[in-house]
């Protein structure tokens, strides 16, 4: 649908053409808990307290749709990943159903290592069984294209060839490893678009296509060194089509405003008829976009959805003292704004515990070992280097965001403009970084006890392991 030519995603692009395909789809976070949640909660990251963070404990007070829905008759479930990592209980310290009831009896055999034997679809269709008569919400987690990959499965079980890539993205050499890895990236998302396509026709079998409103998108961009994890154009720009035979007008639409993860919730509990205000959750930061459902034009539907805001608290472990990597950032027409507030810090985590807000990978070892050589010593830099306290991008002609612009003269104005109104919408909102209070993000505890104080339980000697490092990344 968006016109990659080596990875087939017909499912994907079948929800597109009966729907609406959206252009300008942004995560506020690039990782998947603090993503996640913003779908949940329809708040940004920073307003979410623990939340914002990677691996957290999820705040009582803040209610999921789902737990909304629920509230008020719909059937919910989910099937995989659901919200995670990190732990979600009630004041009573009983676990909460963020995304409802699990579904993963079924099995079925992967077609490769590393994937997952869930049988995704066979799940949602016990799921549809449970409770035949009720109005429903389901939650697809499919766990791939989660790190690890079986090298070379694209080419070897999915009947790839390296030159069927039309480009290479410049942060990374343009290498056979890096090819065959990005292939088999390729065969692991063209495992969830089977499983997608399944379940939409079980829809159709029982008679529910035309009333379910199907949403398809990613919670954060590719697990490769510079996306993942970070706050570029590749990080945080998200696939999405949406299709709603019943309730979107025009099919077929390619729609240029700037949507939000955080307006998924309100645009679901307003088509199901429910008042946010009397569903029980915190105040949505999300607007609806029923609106444009409703609307029959391509293009830029709403003047209003002219911008959208991204950003990052603390991520995976490795940093001295449980730090993260602070950003916070404003994507307006063709420009992205980020402001870096702690520079001195490493972006992807700490060289001496492996860069481990990046996942292990053929491409991540690649860049890893470009530092020895200063020839493409860039390779490394551009992955894993220190940045500048403020960057500014032309997303439309470097959407690889490699040109720093924001210390040009020409384009001096349009910085301080862009972050002005950022830091404005970010005090509008209640950000504590905007109050000076931006070091409680690092205090928050991790949920899971193995990741406290990481940095200096490894320096210390002790044999603790993070599961998503290949061991070349330490040499």
């Amino acid at each position: 649908a968006y016109g990659c030519p080596w990875v087939n995603t017909p499912a994907f692009d079948a929800v597109a053409k009966g729907g609406v395909l959206f252009t300008r789809a942004y995560t506020p976070n690039a990782k998947c808990a603090p993503s996640r949640a913003c779908i949940l909660t329809g708040r940004n990251s920073w307003q979410l307290e623990e939340a914002a963070n990677h691996i957290p404990f999820f705040p009582a007070r803040f209610q999921s749709f789902m737990e909304t829905l629920a509230e008020h008759g719909y059937h919910v479930g989910h099937t995989a990943k659901g919200w995670a990592p990190g732990k979600a209980l009630d004041p009573e310290g009983r676990p909460r159903l963020l995304t409802g009831k699990a579904y993963n009896q079924r099995k079925a055999v992967p077609p490769a290592k590393h994937i997952s034997d869930n049988d995704y679809a066979g799940n949602f269709e016990d799921f549809l069984d449970a409770n035949p008569g009720q109005p429903f919400c389901f939650w697809f987690g499919c766990t791939e294209p989660h790190r690890g990959y079986e090298y070379q499965a694209g080419i070897s079980k999915g009947g790839k060839r390296l030159e069927e890539i039309d480009r290479v993205p410049r942060f990374w050499p343009d290498t056979e490893t890096v090819r065959t890895d990005m292939l088999d990236y390729a065969f692991e998302i063209e495992h969830f678009d089977r499983h997608l396509q399944r379940m939409l026709d079980l829809l159709e079998a029982r008679g529910k296509l035309d009333n379910t409103i199907i949403v398809v998108t990613a919670d954060n961009g590719m697990p490769f060194p510079r996306v993942k994890g970070q706050a570029y154009e590749y990080s945080n720009h998200m696939p999405l089509a949406i299709s709603w035979k019943n309730g979107i007008a025009a099919p077929g639409r390619r729609v240029e405003d700037f949507v939000s993860f955080i307006d998924f919730a309100p645009t679901f509990l307003a088509a199901a008829g429910i008042d946010p205000g009397q569903g029980g959750m915190e105040p949505m930061e999300g607007r609806s976009l029923l609106g444009i459902f409703q609307s029959s034009h391509s293009g830029q539907v709403d003047p209003q959805r002219d911008f959208v805001l991204i950003g990052k608290e603390r991520h995976d472990v490795g940093r001295p003292h449980d730090q993260g990597y602070p950003i916070r950032g404003i994507i307006e027409r063709e420009f992205l704004y980020l402001r870096n507030f702690e520079p001195a810090r490493w972006p992807a985590g700490n060289p001496e515990t492996g860069y481990l807000n990046c996942d292990g990978s053929p491409t991540k070892t690649v860049c890893i070992e470009a530092r020895q050589n200063p020839e493409i010593q860039a390779y490394w830099q551009m992955a894993f280097g220190k940045r500048k306290e403020e960057e500014l991008y032309n997303i439309q002609t470097d959407p690889e965001c490699l040109h720093n612009l924001a210390r040009q003269s020409r384009y001096r104005r349009l910085t301080r403009r862009l972050e002005k109104r950022l830091m404005k919408t970010l005090r509008q909102q209640g950000d504590p970084r905007m109050a000076g209070r931006g070091a409680i993000f690092d205090e928050y505890p991790y949920a899971d006890e193995n990741t406290r104080g990481f940095y200096e339980r490894y320096m210390a000697g002790e044999p603790i392991k993070a599961g998503w490092v290949n061991p070349s990344d330490f040499e």
